[in-house]
C-alpha cells in the first residue's frame, strides 16, 4: 500500500502541539495595518488553538505529523 500524501498547503498552516491539537497563525496581519489598534495588532501576532471540531480533518490532511 503506498504511502498516504500530506496536503502541502495545510502542513504549511497548522502544527501539531503536545497535547495532540493543533494550532494555527491567526489572520488579518497582512496588510491595511494602519487602521487597527496597537493592541489589535499586537493579539493577532499569538497562535491560537484549533478547535476540536476541526481536528480530525486535520489528522487526515496531515498523516504524519
Amino acid at each position: 500500500m503506498p504511502k498516504m500524501k500530506t496536503n502541502r498547503g495545510a502542513a504549511k498552516r497548522f502544527r501539531k502541539n503536545g497535547s495532540g491539537g493543533f494550532k494555527r497563525g491567526q489572520s488579518h496581519r497582512r496588510h491595511i495595518l494602519t487602521k487597527k489598534s496597537t493592541k489589535r495588532k499586537r493579539h493577532l501576532r499569538d497562535d491560537v488553538q484549533v478547535h476540536e471540531n476541526d481536528t480530525s480533518m486535520l489528522k487526515r490532511m496531515l498523516p504524519y505529523v
